[in-house]
């Protein structure tokens, strides 16, 4: 029974980082009916970003700081950098094809996937990045007879303080009035005095700041990172928004949770090497059996 436990907190832990991505990809979608191809490539520029804080800036961070300043200063930056970024890929990729339909938006989102991926390739490298692995001490808990880490720990109350704080926003806030309604119809909320550009601009500052944060969390755990990486985080964040039901974000917190732990069981139960293969057998079946996802809405369209 322990064994099932840990593996279940394995996968929150996992499931956390596709939750947190899996929400740009549901905000962009919710929005503006796209799929944002760039968004796991937001997260490894994040993550790399957050990587070159904490070595070259460690010792001066740590020394006036702290081990905890340094690493707050490391996801300050990353998430400030790469909303910056996600404004810059909005305006110069997407804005200028939205008035041409979806498709011209997709092949734009692919063209910065590859543009970002090859900065990252050449700015960095094209070899595995280890992060400090001082940064986190390497402390081992046992509660009830199942074993935690200390960063598991960090990681699993920094993942849900980033998703209820963006809960909060989206549900409770005149502003996330504003985005729900956009999503429910975006003529009408142009109608009744909405800025769209502002609701748009708002999420491609917030999806790629969570996705920097999730990178560098995402290095801390693995302790190694890689210029590709944002392939198949991304790949799985989607699959999470498709199986909570894209668009929603409650739905993608949920559809990412849901399948780190079924990624982990199947890891432990069946076999490691067939982890990854899990992840397109549930999108497949969800696409098959509830295309909707979990949360989803079946939507009627004018024809």
């Amino acid at each position: 029974m322990h064994v099932i436990l840990e593996q279940i907190i394995n996968g929150l832990t996992i499931g956390s980082f596709y939750a947190l991505i899996a929400l740009g990809y549901s905000m962009v979608y919710g929005v503006l009916k796209l799929i944002n191809f760039a968004h796991g490539d937001f997260f490894t520029l994040g993550s790399y970003l957050g990587y070159t804080v904490l070595v070259f800036g460690a010792a001066l961070l740590t020394a006036h700081f702290g081990l905890w300043g340094a690493l707050t200063a490391a996801l300050i930056f990353a998430a400030v950098s790469l909303a910056l970024v996600g404004l810059i890929v909005e305006r110069l990729a997407y804005r200028p094809v939205y008035p041409a339909g979806r498709l011209p938006a997709v092949v734009s989102a692919l063209g910065a996937s590859i543009f970002l991926q090859n900065t990252i390739m050449v700015g960095w490298g094209p070899r595995f990045q280890a992060y400090p692995s001082e940064l986190i001490p390497n402390v081992h808990l046992q509660i009830g007879g199942i074993h935690l880490s200390l960063l598991q720990i960090l990681i699993l109350v920094m993942s849900f303080l980033l998703m209820g704080l963006l809960y909060y926003i989206v549900q409770k806030t005149t502003f996330g009035a504003a985005i729900r309604a956009t999503a429910h119809d975006r003529k009408t909320a142009s109608l009744m005095g909405i800025n769209i550009n502002k609701v748009i601009l708002f999420i491609f500052t917030l999806g790629p700041a969570l996705g920097a944060m999730t990178g560098i969390m995402v290095g801390m755990y693995y302790r190694q990172i890689s210029f590709t990486m944002g392939w198949n985080y991304g790949l799985k964040a989607f699959t999470a928004s498709v199986l909570g039901g894209i668009g929603n974000i409650p739905g993608a917190m949920i559809g990412g949770l849901i399948l780190g732990v079924l990624e982990m069981l199947g890891a432990a139960y069946i076999s490691a090497a067939w982890k990854d293969v899990f992840v397109f057998i549930i999108l497949i079946l969800v696409l098959i059996f509830r295309p909707t996802g979990i949360l989803g809405e079946k939507v009627a369209e004018k024809v």
